[in-house]
């Protein structure tokens, strides 16, 4: 999740700002327009922000306010969940939110392993408690909690995925489920080694996951090196820069455009000299010269009702004319130049 997503401490902010409810688009048939389902309740994003409490000013402050909040027994929840559902009460949704905010601090502080500051991932949890607040239906019979944790636990995870290396890390769910699990299932084996893993190891884990093999040694080897800048100097004397020896295995520009302007120059004095060509000649140098997979002597003498050797010696004598006609372009372009 962007880190422009975090909820921030700032006086100035208005209070009234929303997040954003994804809405699914309305199918429209020519038969008759369906109406737009109503509009959601949208949770305020600025409560804690507003409240005076950030994990980014202060942490271990932080911390020990949001012990401040009761916890709310399940009839007190479904109050005020129903109060934000039927009554759009924003203070019903207020006390939800901070009433849980010690169990977004939980799931942020399991997941520190990932080396990104704790207060980074406790304001991304926050998002995903409002989320979670925004999206609550108090008739399904569960605890906010119970349904908050995996709000919350896919925003932190979305934030470490994007922000733990400058590459993308996981775009697969292959991918994702083997950085969030691998480490551990490497230190059940008491795989602690760098390098590859044993083969043994790797067949273990991809049937652990249920993912292929080659995404365990991938992600393995992915996870093992960390991210290196291109500019970093190869010695310690600071002469010379890693990206000074990258070599582009690709054509250059200029030899690509030659061969292209050299190619087209072909296809024109090819097709000038095929005109010099009858209609039988034509075709049959076009069906044994310029064709991936030629026809054969013995189909094309039945096209025509001429024998095989009569076919060889039309297409030999209809290449003979193109080459000397070729030739005699190109001599006279070189004369007039």
């Amino acid at each position: 999740m962007a880190q422009a997503l975090k909820v921030r401490s700032d006086s100035s902010t208005n209070i009234s700002k929303k997040i954003p409810v994804k809405k699914t688009p309305v199918k429209k048939t020519l038969a008759k327009k369906t109406k737009s389902p109503p509009k959601k309740n949208v949770a305020n994003t600025n409560v804690i922000s507003a409240l005076g409490i950030s994990p980014e000013q202060n942490l271990s402050r932080y911390l020990q306010d949001i012990r401040k909040f009761p916890m709310l027994s399940l009839e007190e929840e479904q109050n005020l969940s129903q109060r934000w559902v039927k009554f759009e009460d924003q203070k019903a949704a207020d006390k939800l939110i901070t009433s849980h905010l010690r169990l977004v601090a939980k799931i942020a502080m399991g997941n520190r392993g990932y080396g990104l500051p704790l207060a980074d991932l406790i304001a991304e949890g926050n998002i995903g408690m409002i989320q979670a607040v925004n999206r609550f239906d108090p008739d399904k019979g569960f605890r906010v909690s119970t349904y908050a944790m995996w709000w919350i636990r896919a925003a932190i995870q979305e934030y470490i995925l994007h922000s733990w290396s400058m590459v993308k890390m996981g775009t697969t769910a292959a991918q994702k489920k083997l950085f969030f699990n691998l480490r551990r299932l490497k230190g059940q084996m008491k795989a602690y080694e760098d390098g590859d893993l044993t083969p043994k190891h790797v067949d273990s884990i991809a049937k652990n996951l249920g993912v292929p093999e080659y995404e365990v040694v991938n992600m393995n080897r992915r996870l093992s090196g960390g991210d290196s800048s291109l500019n970093a100097p190869m010695r310690m004397d600071g002469e010379g820069e890693w990206q000074d020896w990258l070599e582009d295995g690709h054509q250059s520009q200029e030899d690509t455009l030659s061969d292209m302007q050299e190619l087209v120059q072909r296809r024109e004095l090819l097709a000038g000299a095929m005109k010099g060509l009858s209609d039988r000649e034509r075709l049959i140098l076009s069906e044994r010269r310029l064709k991936d997979v030629p026809t054969t002597l013995e189909n094309l003498s039945k096209s025509f009702g001429i024998s095989r050797e009569r076919v060889r010696q039309i297409e030999v004598c209809a290449f003979e004319k193109i080459q000397k006609s070729v030739k005699n372009t190109v001599i006279s372009q070189k004369i007039s130049h």
